[in-house]
């Protein structure tokens, strides 16, 4: 049975990212410059999600499909996809909430279990840190101690 979540996501490649934050913490903005690097949106502000026997699928409520909101402008229309398979979840914090060397972690979501990662929407980073994020879900990158 589907459910709805307040978050964005986009897709980089074949790799679906749930962005979640409380309002005004960045999902939108992050992925509009995630976007503006190649990725297309699957959902703003709102996210449905569907558990499937792969994983879990992610995708927009019709009335804003395709739109994000880009704050000081209004909503646009971007290059979108009607859904994806959600390959991990990002909580947007600020700096200061995050670990310089968290230990692995999951979230579960609607008994999906997920790689979850924590990052500050706003360093200069954090584009590349979601990509990272996305393709260590994907592949073994990342280096554990």
């Amino acid at each position: 049975m589907p459910s709805q979540i307040h978050g964005t996501c986009v897709a980089l490649g074949d790799a679906g990212v749930v962005l979640r934050g409380p309002p005004g913490s960045g999902k939108s903005d992050l992925a509009l410059r995630l976007i503006d690097g190649g990725a297309r949106l699957v959902a703003d502000d709102r996210v449905v999600l569907e558990a499937a026997a792969d994983g879990l699928t992610a995708s927009a409520p019709p009335p804003i499909t395709g739109m994000i909101e880009v704050h000081g402008l209004g909503l646009a229309r971007v290059p979108s996809l009607e859904r994806a398979r959600v390959a991990v979840v990002i909580d947007l914090v600020a700096a200061a909430e995050i670990e310089r060397l968290p230990e692995p972690a999951t979230c579960e979501l609607l008994g999906v279990s997920l790689p979850h990662f924590r990052l500050d929407p706003f360093a200069a980073s954090a584009c590349a840190k979601v990509r990272l994020a996305a393709e260590a879900a994907t592949r073994d990158i990342l280096v554990q101690p």
